[in-house]
């Protein structure tokens, strides 16, 4: 299979490379890695427009390449798909193994998930991995099972209309509950913003705040909270279909 690796911490992050470390293995595979050249976490969408972008190609194992992109994770996807900078088209995009959590409405911020959706919006069949804590730094188990996914389960893993957002818990593996097919969780910052000033008097705001969630069933949230690795499907359709048929009832009755 050919795959390419991207992600918002950086090209030398360790979540990046002991994924690429694991998939490469078995030399079962063609791997490119294309990613910031820096921690570009909270980017979400965000694209390069006013720059040029810059790459710095690295040699890595079994003659595999990667390329360090001075852009966002969105611009890594782009570059690597229509900037025919790859020797292959990929069958498969990868984005992560990001340090930390990608669950409820994180992944509207999220650099990681928007380099998989913009993976799927080019017709690429995408995934976005974290490992969902802060603290546990252990990669190895869920790059093994991203391994297991594209080995064993390629059926759940090639779809071309959407991304699978997956997050593996913060523990040893040996305390994995299973695998839960989720929804999103409803979450939300309550964020407030520390007013300082810098040693020569100019005044800077620092973003401060904790994560509010709602004990919702079947989300992200609780399924990682519970021990499970969480698979949720994301597509980039954000239409309320209930609205848009409220507004038709509305307009109708307006007439």
């Amino acid at each position: 299979m050919r795959i390419i690796l991207t992600n918002d911490d950086g090209f030398f992050a360790p979540g990046i490379k002991t994924l690429y470390k694991t998939l490469s293995s078995d030399q079962k595979h063609q791997i490119c890695i294309v990613a910031p050249e820096r921690q570009r976490s909270a980017a979400g969408r965000s694209i390069t427009l006013h720059k040029p972008l810059f790459t710095t190609a690295h040699a890595l194992s079994n003659d595999d390449i990667g390329f360090a992109i001075n852009g966002t994770p969105t611009d890594c996807v782009k570059l690597a798909i229509q900037g025919d900078i790859l020797p292959f088209k990929p069958d498969l995009l990868i984005s992560g193994i990001n340090n930390g959590p990608n669950l409820g409405t994180d992944v509207f911020y999220s650099g990681t998930v928007a380099a998989a959706m913009e993976g799927a919006l080019l017709g690429i069949p995408s995934l976005a991995v974290s490992l969902a804590s802060n603290d546990y730094d252990d990669f190895v188990p869920t790059a093994e099972y991203i391994k297991y996914l594209i080995d064993r389960e390629s059926k759940m893993i090639h779809y071309q209309d959407g991304l699978l957002n997956i997050n593996t818990p913060g523990i040893d593996q040996n305390s994995w509950n299973g695998i839960r097919i989720t929804k999103l969780g409803k979450s939300v910052y309550d964020n407030s913003y520390e007013n300082r000033t810098a040693p020569l008097g100019k005044e800077y705001y620092w973003i401060t705040g904790k994560l509010i969630y709602e004990d919702e069933q079947d989300t992200d949230l609780q399924a990682v909270n519970q021990g499970y690795i969480s698979i949720t499907p994301l597509h980039s359709d954000l239409t309320d279909y209930k609205r848009v048929e409220d507004l038709k009832i509305l307009m109708n009755h307006g007439d």
